[in-house]
């Protein structure tokens, strides 16, 4: 039942959001892979792009760690604007200062530091704001909870399929500067899209704000995460295999396409073809997810989508066999992020999620920094073929946690076994 607070539907909200998040990422996307790119044409070292990985990432846990009480104080809307305008900044810094002939690694490592701690703010500003927007919509959580993550997958797919061929028309810097130009149509976008709405206001304290209030709120995400075990496990197991995908995308990827394969356009082509699929399995997955029990489709989509890839590139050297393989675990993969995000916000109340959501991003990110800087050491230590085999056989074991736990089975809401919550708005 539709809470009467937002009186007749109302759509426009949820579709500028999931507009202000389809263009952020898919200029973050172009970074993802112009940096790394970078990095390789001007070093050629696999250990210096992990490095920049590893100064990309940190911030971002860092920042999920302590801002889910700055979000609720300061107000969503206000957060996301700021973070995103922010974020654009210290992107153009980086093709400015190559184009000034200063830029050095010390620099790139600190510019993508800032835009890795401006940015995460600005994310679960975004993220938190999904039940409500769902609400006011009259749209199902499992249906909404698809739409945000394919508009986040075509996203990926655009960044992705417009890169390589960017990099490799423009190059890397101007690249950057069309990322820098994205902040500035997505900030507008997401403060016209919340405007007016209550849950993206400031909250309102009892007391003016203090370290020990601020304590106190934080500690209380962190608490809810501990006591409930589904959502401890997802944190867990979403550590290890985030920190591998990082390595794996920002590190294995981009060497094996340049020593085996035909460059950046076949780098872009291989993301594009994982994001098509994925862009896929997660409307999909909006669409039907509600006819299917979620803990036996979560577990079958993580094992088909976490080892096979490591194994293809590790033994073939075309594109073929690596294009088939990501996009069948791009379908996979699709179908993961709405079925956590619907469990989550199922599970948390409305009042806790800024902090909680902030304390989940932060626990499955604190591996993800390692993950290029391990990568790429074992790429030039031991050869792109054993990091591959390393790698993947870590990810198969990971992809096992649901298999052999009994937590995971609570993700199916209790006495309805074979349904999803479809029609239904979260608790809270």
């Amino acid at each position: 039942m539709v809470s009467e607070e937002f009186g007749a539907v109302d759509r426009r909200p949820l579709a500028m959001v999931l507009a202000a998040n389809l263009v952020s990422i898919a200029g973050n996307c172009l970074t993802y892979l112009g940096v790394p790119w970078f990095v390789l044409q001007s070093t050629g070292s696999a250990t210096k792009v992990g490095i920049v990985a590893f100064c990309s990432l940190l911030p971002v846990v860092l920042a999920a760690l302590v801002t889910g009480p700055v979000i609720d104080r300061i107000g969503r809307r206000r957060v996301g604007v700021v973070s995103d305008l922010a974020s654009g900044a210290t992107v153009a810094a980086i093709p400015l200062l190559q184009f000034a002939g200063v830029l050095r690694l010390w620099m790139l490592c600190v510019l993508m530091a800032l835009t890795g701690l401006l940015r995460s703010p600005g994310e679960t500003a975004r993220g938190v704001l999904l039940p409500t927007l769902a609400e006011r919509a009259r749209v199902s959580l499992t249906r909404a909870a698809g739409w945000y993550d394919g508009a986040a997958r075509c996203a990926a797919l655009t960044g992705s399929a417009l890169g390589g061929v960017l990099i490799a028309g423009l190059g890397a810097e101007n690249v950057l500067l069309v990322d820098a130009a994205t902040f500035a149509v997505s900030a507008p976008l997401f403060a016209f899209g919340v405007r007016g709405l209550p849950q993206a206001r400031a909250r309102r304290r009892a007391g003016p704000p203090s370290l020990r209030a601020y304590r106190r709120d934080l500690a209380e995400g962190y608490r809810f995460v501990a006591a409930t075990p589904l959502l401890l496990g997802l944190c867990l197991m979403t550590l290890v295999t985030r920190g591998l995908d990082q390595g794996w995308s920002a590190v294995l990827l981009p060497v094996h396409a340049r020593e085996e394969l035909d460059g950046a356009v076949d780098l872009g082509l291989l993301n594009a073809a994982f994001g098509i699929c994925a862009l896929t399995g997660a409307l999909v997955y909006g669409a039907a997810g509600s006819r299917f029990r979620r803990w036996p489709v979560f577990t079958i989509a993580f094992l088909v989508g976490g080892l096979p890839r490591f194994v293809v590139a590790a033994f073939t050297h075309t594109f073929a066999p690596l294009a088939l393989t990501m996009a069948v675990e791009g379908l996979a993969f699709g179908v993961l992020s709405p079925v956590m995000a619907t469990v989550t916000y199922e599970t948390v109340p409305e009042e806790l999620r800024s902090r909680v959501l902030s304390a989940t991003a932060a626990s499955v990110q604190l591996v993800t920094p390692l993950g290029g800087l391990a990568a790429g050491a074992l790429v030039d230590s031991a050869g792109p073929a054993f990091a591959l085999l390393a790698v993947g056989g870590t990810y198969l074991l990971a992809t096992l946690c649901p298999v052999v736990l009994p937590a995971w089975r609570q993700m199916d809401p209790t006495g309805s076994p074979g349904r999803s919550t479809e029609g239904s708005v979260p608790r809270g």
